[in-house]
């Protein structure tokens, strides 16, 4: 059986595995289909584009439908799976090899590390998402060219000047100005990044998705979809908060230079968090299993 272990293993007849394939197709086609439709008449959207830019999965891998390690597939149609990575034949079925397993051990391991930490925590939701703010502070041009700051630029360095910068996510330290990043209460790198990262960070719920996808195969992509949908809510909280006035695109603002806006924000953090926790878990429990897998227990 390829090294797999038989205990392990499900086996989904293909009347069974083409419905699933089919209900993610159509629940993945609900952010697919608006950025394509918009990709092809040329008009970019400065807050949902981001799911396709920055995060590097693009339209037809979010629709592709895998399995995941240790869920083979019978009957004839699953041969099309074995054009795809790591996927191969064997006396259950076609499914992901654990050699393929075994190749992606390193990236495994640093993902579930980096999710327990997190999760080991606790959440802190006092920055007020000011990441934004702190990275067109005393810019000499605003990032997002297309769309106005909500208070103008000399009003909004004044508010990344009046409350507390307290961001705990390298990979959004990392595009403050040079200006902004010493008044962040830690100076953040990418080799501390197990050690700093928290549950209540918007960014921290949103990037579930990149560690998903970062899994590719080896989980049920079900799992993928469920973490784009907490990146996408953590996205409209993050570009509500940000100093850009959005209302042409229907987004109201959460007016964070304000006590009121600020704790707006963290009621909206926090149910950020609350639904990332047990996908964060779920990824965790899935990088352990594989793990186990791999050093064959």
């Amino acid at each position: 059986m390829s090294d797999v272990l038989a205990r392990e293993v499900t086996v989904l007849a293909e009347p069974d595995w083409t419905a699933r394939q089919e209900r993610h197709e159509v629940r993945a086609d609900r952010f697919v289909g608006p950025h394509r439709e918009r990709a092809a008449r040329g008009v970019p959207h400065p807050v949902w584009d981001f799911l396709f830019t920055y995060y590097s999965l693009r339209p037809r891998q979010v629709r592709r439908w895998h399995p995941g390690f240790g869920t083979h597939l019978d009957g004839p149609s699953a041969a099309s799976f074995l054009r795809r990575g790591g996927y191969v034949r064997s006396a259950a079925g076609v499914g992901v090899s654990i050699e393929y397993v075994r190749s992606r051990i390193d990236a495994i391991a640093f993902i579930g590390e980096l999710l327990r930490a997190t999760a080991a925590r606790p959440a802190r939701l006092n920055c007020f998402g000011l990441h934004e703010w702190a990275m067109v502070y005393r810019a000499p041009e605003v990032r997002h060219g297309r769309v106005p700051l909500r208070l103008g630029a000399a009003d909004t360095d004044a508010v990344v000047e009046s409350v507390p910068l307290r961001c705990t996510h390298f990979d959004a330290f990392r595009f403050f100005t040079d200006a902004a990043a010493p008044r962040n209460a830690l100076p953040l790198s990418r080799a501390d990044q197990v050690a700093t990262e928290q549950p209540g960070c918007i960014h921290a719920s949103m990037d579930l998705y990149k560690w998903a996808y970062k899994l590719g195969p080896l989980v049920d992509a079900a799992l993928v979809l469920d973490c784009l949908e907490v990146a996408a809510n953590a996205r409209e909280v993050d570009m509500r908060a940000s100093p850009y006035d959005l209302t042409d695109y229907g987004f109201d603002p959460i007016a964070v230079e304000t006590p009121a806006g600020r704790a707006e924000y963290v009621r909206a953090q926090q149910d950020v968090a609350d639904r990332a926790e047990p996908l964060r878990a779920a990824l965790a429990d899935a990088c352990d299993l594989l793990l186990r897998a791999a050093h064959g227990g």
